[in-house]
């Protein structure tokens, strides 16, 4: 073991170290944090604590911009432009202000959201078509690397590409790994203002529907049981679920249909 570990550059320690989990308070704060959030995404850090005081729990703004920021949650609003450090990743420039998205695949977008357990925590990515409300793709992670994200990017660029493809400033969305890819097929790369989640309102209003209608009512015990009732609401949202803004029809259906007036071809 102890050459393993020097093979892999491990210390030993290292090695049999396991993450410390979250107190169950923790847990518990985190959920209604979560719930609150959904309700009120401009709560900043000390609204949040003013409103956990008067469900009863003292707590300290510390302790909710902690958990906040392990939940990848942010208020929106808009915050003062700061200098750029040297070496951070690139961020691209919004490109949506103004355009009129008319046609399935010219814009695509992704966004995180954090889902709860019975013990525990995961993070959730989707990728959502624009014109026709369609989640191509999602994928879950217990962390924040951003792994899980290309590995949804990759899945949806199997059968089709947006012409433009937004995403907030996320580490995992600036990273190379997964700008590269973009680059690579010709695609557009757009990228909220900081702070400013509204300018990816269509992925906000999905994360509402997933919370308001899964999440929120059942209460997963592990994550393979959040894999297979988020697949089975993804598979009812797509193909059940009618849109009022899409004249009552399914994001399916209508994606199906402009794709094949477009390209003259059903896609899978």
């Amino acid at each position: 073991m102890r050459r393993q570990c020097e093979l892999l550059g491990l210390s030993r320690s290292g090695l049999y170290y396991e993450p410390r989990q979250e107190s169950a308070d923790n847990l518990w704060l985190m959920r209604l944090l979560d719930e609150q959030y959904t309700r009120t995404p401009y709560y900043g850090i000390r609204r949040m604590t003013a409103w956990l005081r008067t469900q009863g729990y003292q707590v300290n703004h510390k302790r909710v911009q902690r958990l906040l920021r392990l939940m990848g949650l942010e208020a929106i609003y808009q915050k003062p432009r700061l200098s750029s450090f040297v070496g951070t990743p690139q961020v691209y420039p919004y490109l949506l202000r103004g355009v009129h998205v008319e046609r399935v695949n010219q814009v695509w977008s992704t966004d995180i959201t954090y889902i709860r357990l019975l013990h525990g925590f995961i993070y959730l990515v989707a990728i959502l078509d624009w014109c026709s409300r369609y989640v191509l793709a999602w994928e879950v992670s217990a962390t924040l690397d951003s792994d899980f994200c290309i590995s949804a990017l990759e899945r949806a660029l199997v059968h089709a590409q947006p012409e433009i493809f937004n995403s907030d400033q996320g580490a995992q969305f600036t990273s190379t790994a997964f700008t590269e890819r973009l680059r690579a097929r010709g695609i557009q790369i757009s990228m909220d203002g900081r702070g400013r989640a509204l300018d990816n309102i269509f992925v906000e209003r999905l994360w509402r529907t997933v919370k308001y209608e899964e999440v929120y009512l059942h209460d997963y015990r592990h994550v393979p049981e959040a894999i297979r009732r988020l697949g089975g609401y993804f598979r009812f949202y797509n193909g059940e679920r009618l849109h009022q803004a899409l004249n009552y029809q399914t994001p399916e259906a209508v994606y199906r249909q402009l794709a094949r007036a477009r390209d003259g071809r059903v896609p899978p």
